[in-house]
């Protein structure tokens, strides 16, 4: 962690992965373990609060716009101990005075208390892993939560009074049907979240899902399926009064989108706090070691759980912004491409994938199926 210390004035987000679940659903790849025993959360716990001091030594006092629990099962931990962690980094760095603090949640991991409690200590957004209200999808995904509990848990963060509650959903599984997908979007619209995102599912080498789909047991990911899924998505949560802003998100309000995602997609600084979090400044990006283990000893010992580094060179800062400012509704600077590119950038225009207006370039609903298809076509 050589680069600096970020850029005074650029936002400042902390991200906490909290890498252990209850079991571990058959789709996920992400860096998450069931405990091996009851004292590895305590452990990552202790370790998580060094780390917090360590980016303090580095940062300095720049106050957090956004801090964001991730995993894993953030909730798994308990309401207090998430609740300490936000305090001991509001006791480091400062929380702006409209920071916005989320943490996700599996249904089946909080209830009204934790909710309670949640928010009395500073959380303002909970976002709920909704999935589907399909109980055969669900166990598809090897989801353990019944298909109506995500639902009671938006309800009860509404009550426990955060003010953005966000839902997340999967679509295309194989073997869902039309009508099972929008159940679970009329099902989602009922408890009137104020953003949404939905996912497509992707077969992941090394999950339990990818053995299935090996085996011919579980169907593979249909793509044209999906794509039928997403318009769906698009017309009904439109017709909601959701705007997209995001390639895979929806909010009803700009105040309501998901700020600390959107700092990811501007280039913004964050710090990772956590086994395999990854941490931005001044265009300087590092990874910490993935396992628990290891990144506790390290963080107990003193010494720094960075496994990897790399600083990003003006031509890759440069395809990064523009990777992912084209996931935005705002879209990308069009002076981020050369005169080749923009040859290129008018074909797609003409192609009906993307919009050339005021300088900058967007893609249109068909090019936000074909993203990663368009981006390659403008990347240097």
């Amino acid at each position: 962690m050589d680069g600096g210390d970020g850029s005074q004035g650029v936002p400042l987000g902390l991200y906490v992965h909290v890498p252990f679940c209850a079991a571990r659903c058959g789709y996920c790849d992400f860096n998450t373990y069931v405990p091996a025993d009851a004292q590895a959360p305590q452990s990552f716990l202790t370790a998580a609060h060094r780390e917090l001091e360590l980016a303090r030594t580095r940062v300095g006092a720049r106050p957090l716009t956004t801090v964001f629990f991730g995993g894993g099962t953030p909730t798994l931990l308990g309401a207090d101990a998430l609740v300490a962690l936000l305090a001991h980094a509001e006791d480091l760095f400062g929380l702006d005075p409209d920071a916005e603090v989320t943490t996700e949640a599996n249904p089946e991991s909080i209830g009204p208390d934790g909710l309670r409690r949640l928010r009395a200590g500073g959380f303002t957004r909970l976002s709920v892993g909704m999935q589907s209200t399909s109980a055969r999808v669900l166990s598809t995904l090897s989801r353990v939560h019944t298909a109506g509990r995500a639902l009671e848990v938006a309800r009860e963060a509404r009550a426990a009074g955060f003010p953005h509650v966000s839902l997340d959903l999967i679509y295309g599984t194989p073997g869902e049907t039309d009508e099972e997908w929008a159940a679970t979007l009329e099902a989602a619209l009922s408890v009137a979240p104020d953003h949404l995102s939905a996912y497509a599912l992707t077969v992941e080498a090394g999950t339990a899902l990818a053995a299935e789909v090996r085996r011919g047991t579980v169907a593979d990911v249909d793509e044209e399926i999906q794509a039928r899924r997403w318009a769906v998505a698009e017309t009904r949560l439109s017709a909601a009064g959701m705007a997209w802003y995001e390639i895979s998100s929806w909010a009803r309000r700009p105040e309501d989108r998901c700020r600390h995602n959107l700092g990811y997609w501007r280039s913004h600084d964050w710090w990772g706090i956590g086994p395999g979090a990854h941490s931005h400044l001044a265009g300087v990006r590092w990874s910490n070691v993935r396992h628990p283990g290891a990144y506790a000893r390290r963080c107990l010992e003193g010494r720094s759980p960075v496994a990897t580094q790399e600083r990003l060179s003006a031509q890759q800062r440069a395809l990064e912004a523009l990777m992912l400012g084209l996931r935005t509704r705002e879209g990308a600077d069009l002076g981020l491409l050369d005169e080749r590119r923009r040859r290129i950038a008018a074909a797609e225009e003409r192609a009906g994938r993307v919009r050339i207006a005021d300088g900058r370039i967007t893609l249109t609903s068909t090019g936000r199926l074909l993203a990663s298809t368009v981006t390659l076509a403008l990347a240097p």
